[in-house]
């Protein structure tokens, strides 16, 4: 671990680990994977202008989110299945989240239950999907109420869900298929699978949690995507505003008009996403979305984003376009099945030695003063009519540079 420097170097590493099937579930996006491709691409495409001769020898990466102070302008997004991926490994996140000072968003498809990651403490948010069954969607929020989480982070993007190729063509669900190609692939890996063999596979604690016995906690596991509800809609977000009291944030956003209605119903914050790729392949990528969306509603919500971040420069990129904080999925996760909570330990640290690094040689002292003015030639990639408000909603466009 201690060679590990970047998150591609934690990528490999989860890669020798694991089975191809099932790293390829965590690594891959929907059809041609057009939109996974772009949202790392996207990042490629800003540049920054550094400021000379400022003292950095101090920097602040303390940054404000939902009212309260985060060590880091980064959480962890919700990951469905981590447990597929290292045992207890959503507990390591959450721990590793905790000690770094940041939230960690636990899944409705995790394989910790809601009152297991409560337990761990830190800042704590809930991951729900729209589902079919109400009532199960009720008890899920109340759980979360009751085990201290502070926010309920509800995912729009998931009416049905993508048509995730890598998984068709390895045969891959849940529960596992024993199929021989995948019997040869696991036993490829022999320390995952006899950790398999010796203590069973993980299970999607929250969702079996809804069903009434073992049998149907199986076929709800085996079936997850079924239970999602594609009739959900915004009367049934105003419901859930009313019925959940703590902090609530509408995630899958990549609509300027649809984060004004969110906010417009109450919602305090908005996470810009494409699923990570995994969703509608033909998506815009969350970076490009993401200024539109600050100049509609950064004044009144948080707006966060995910998807593409791999290094320290792209969580400034991304504050200079607005952003309040970013959120990683797949970089937590390669530390995580790398090796633990060690290995989640050292994804955030990569990022936030990269973040203080970026910052000093763009001559910010602290993530507060990342604005627009950071930012070469925005216009050029994003749009003229998206700059003027890039930065937290309040940059003009005379303070973009364009040497």
């Amino acid at each position: 671990m201690d060679r590990a420097f970047s998150i591609d170097d934690l990528a490999a590493l989860a890669r020798r680990r694991l089975p191809r099937a099932v790293y390829d579930f965590y690594e891959g996006g929907a059809e041609d994977e057009t939109s996974l491709r772009a949202n790392r691409e996207a990042f490629g495409g800003v540049r920054l202008l550094p400021r000379a001769l400022v003292d950095v020898g101090t920097v602040d990466t303390a940054a404000s989110l939902l009212g309260a102070t985060v060590a880091l302008p980064l959480g962890i997004a919700p990951m469905g299945a981590v447990g597929f991926g290292r045992r207890g490994g959503d507990v390591d996140l959450a721990r590793a989240a905790a000690k770094a000072g940041i939230p960690y968003v636990l899944s409705t498809t995790g394989t910790a239950s809601i009152e297991r990651i409560g337990d761990v403490g830190g800042r704590l948010w809930f991951q729900l999907y729209p589902l079919k069954r109400r009532d199960a969607a009720v008890r899920l929020v109340e759980r979360a109420r009751a085990a201290g989480f502070e926010a309920l982070v509800l995912t729009v993007d998931v009416p049905v869900g993508g048509k995730r190729e890598r998984d068709l063509r390895n045969d891959f669900a849940m529960p596992f298929r024993y199929t021989p190609r995948n019997v040869l692939d696991f036993a490829s890996r022999p320390a995952w699978a006899l950790d398999m063999l010796w203590h069973g596979v993980p299970v999607l604690e929250n969702m079996a949690g809804l069903a009434d016995t073992a049998a149907d906690a199986s076929q709800m596991a085996s079936s997850v995507g079924r239970e999602f509800d594609p009739a959900f809609g915004w009367h049934d977000l105003d419901a859930l505003r009313d019925a959940w009291r703590g902090k609530l944030i509408v995630k899958g956003i990549l609509r300027a008009a649809d984060a004004r209605r969110a906010v417009d119903i109450g919602c305090d914050g908005v996470i810009v996403s494409n699923h990570g790729g995994r969703q509608l392949d033909a998506a815009v990528d969350s970076l490009t979305a993401l200024p539109a969306i600050v100049a509609e509603v950064g004044h009144r919500a948080d707006v966060m984003v995910d998807g593409g971040i791999r290094r320290g420069s792209d969580i400034v990129k991304a504050l200079a376009l607005g952003a309040k904080a970013v959120l990683i999925g797949r970089p937590a996760l390669y530390g995580v099945c790398a090796q633990g909570e060690a290995g989640a330990t050292r994804s955030i640290d990569i990022l936030r030695d990269e973040l203080v690094r970026t910052l000093r040689l763009c001559g910010l002292p602290a993530v507060a003063r990342v604005t627009a003015d950071a930012l070469y030639e925005p216009e050029a990639i994003f749009g003229a009519r998206h700059t003027g408000e890039a930065a937290h909603g309040t940059a003009s466009a005379g303070a973009v540079h364009r040497e």
